[in-house]
């Protein structure tokens, strides 16, 4: 280990499964070529592919630092949107909030392998889509210009690189914008339940009882395959830099070399992609909450935590460029960070923490004196893998037990439900308090589910 390996946890939220070897995931993480500070993982870690899920590192640049596709994950620019809904909870009865739901269940494209949205003319045109991000979907009458103030990196991150993007990355993405894909991935209707600081959460426009909608997707098959094609490369590729890895699936090259260069230049398409397709889906939501209660829906903030970015941070007393690795974890940037759009300068950003469709989410804020790079937690995280949730759970039960605590569900299958069961996360009430109290980020609300359109 070149650095430490730093745990932002409690015991009851360490991982416990058999087979979970996320601990060792962190200190394997803490090996690579240029890492420095540390190896994180925040209160939702579990295992995952090479890092683990919920790890966040930085490598230096300039000192031979590596980039990691393990560190970003196979979903690229897996993210999360809130928007506000004109409407309030109580305005919400059951027969309204029934009909919103089947409308968005018959509207919103969900499962593996389902079309999209928005049918692409061809690669040239999904070119321009992993250039342009959200901002193109905007420019294509896909929302409007204030949806981009209010999305990290204002839509569109800049540097992709779609030359860079397979054949066979561009087939898989080509029918896919605007669809919310399958495993942990949603559309839920929530409403706030609680709200922990009121001026926090009326500058990012969310009030108590205020109906809202969570999206929580990335960047589909286009992004999967990108993860594909370069962990193949640079795993062929470590002999060259004298790399000596524990674990292959840490595959990995400098960032200033050509491979290097070539993944965050594919990788940054894919993240455009991610923006894109959830911009396609506040479409989506919006249509439906307009068809059904007359009301329109406002984006609070859309953030990735499956990315690497290329951040200037202070280590040992002195600037550094660093490639920062969020892996399950999200950017949460305090407030007066020069990033942030005008009228969150004074708030600081959202940081948006799903939980399960049984249980709640959050909405919190970013803290000065992060340690983890401005980093915080990106959701409940696991404990059972999604084997053991379909040996214990019964789809058709657990909709009814939903159902039952008035929260409309629809499963895009009732096998990818009971692999979602609340029970196979942390206790995400648990997950918010410890990134508080780590010093990651502040609770500003809690919201909790009304209805689920699951992936």
């Amino acid at each position: 280990m070149r650095v430490p390996g730093i745990v932002f946890a409690t015991g009851a939220l360490l991982p416990q499964a058999a087979g979970d070897r996320a601990l060792e995931q962190v200190a394997n993480v803490a090996t690579l070529p240029g890492i420095v500070r540390a190896s994180y993982a925040m209160p939702d870690v579990h295992w995952g592919y090479g890092f683990p899920i919920g790890g966040v590192a930085a490598t230096d640049v300039e000192q031979g630092g590596v980039v990691s596709p393990g560190g970003v994950g196979f979903d690229i620019s897996c993210g999360v949107r809130l928007l506000a809904a004109g409407v309030d909870r109580e305005e919400l009865d059951a027969e309204r909030l029934r009909r919103l739901m089947d409308l968005l269940d018959r509207t919103v494209p969900r499962g593996l392998g389902r079309g999209g949205l928005w049918h692409l003319e061809g690669p040239e045109e999904l070119d321009e889509l992993l250039l342009g991000g959200a901002r193109y979907a905007v420019e294509h009458g896909h929302g409007v210009p204030r949806d981009l103030e209010r999305c990290e990196d204002r839509g569109v991150l800049a540097g992709a690189a779609p030359g860079e993007v397979s054949t066979r990355a561009v087939e898989r993405g080509l029918q896919q914008v605007g669809s919310l894909g399958s495993a942990n991935h949603f559309l839920e209707v929530q409403a706030v339940d609680r709200v922990h600081d009121p001026e926090t959460a009326a500058a990012f426009g969310l009030r108590a009882g205020q109906v809202c909608v969570m999206i929580h997707c990335g960047s589909r098959g286009l992004g999967h395959q990108i993860c594909t094609d370069h962990v193949r490369a640079m795993d062929r590729e470590l002999h060259r830099y004298r790399i000596d890895l524990p674990d292959r699936q840490l595959a990995c090259t400098p960032v200033d070399s050509p491979r290097g260069r070539a993944y965050l230049g594919a990788m940054t398409a894919a993240a455009n992609y991610g923006r894109a397709n959830r911009q396609l889906l506040s479409e989506a939501a919006r249509r439906a909450f307009a068809t059904a209660l007359g009301v329109g829906l406002e984006l609070v903030y859309d953030v990735s935590h499956n990315l690497a970015k290329l951040e200037t941070h202070e280590v040992d007393g002195a600037a550094r460029k660093l490639c920062v690795h969020r892996k399950g974890a999200t950017r949460a940037l305090p407030p007066g960070d020069p990033d942030l759009p005008a009228d969150l300068a004074g708030a600081g950003q959202p940081v948006l923490v799903p939980g399960t469709m049984g249980t709640a989410s959050y909405v919190m804020v970013g803290l000065p004196d992060n340690e983890a790079f401005r980093s915080a937690c990106h959701g409940a995280g696991r404990v059972w893998s999604r084997h053991q949730a379909l040996r214990t759970v019964r789809g058709e039960h657990l909709k009814g037990e939903l159902e039952a605590r008035g929260i409309a569900v629809r499963p895009a299958s009732m096998r990818a439900l009971a692999e979602e069961t609340p029970e196979a996360y942390k206790d995400v009430d648990a997950v918010a308090a410890v990134t508080e109290a780590a010093g990651l980020a502040r609770q500003v609300a809690r919201l909790v589910p009304l209805g689920v359109c699951k992936g």
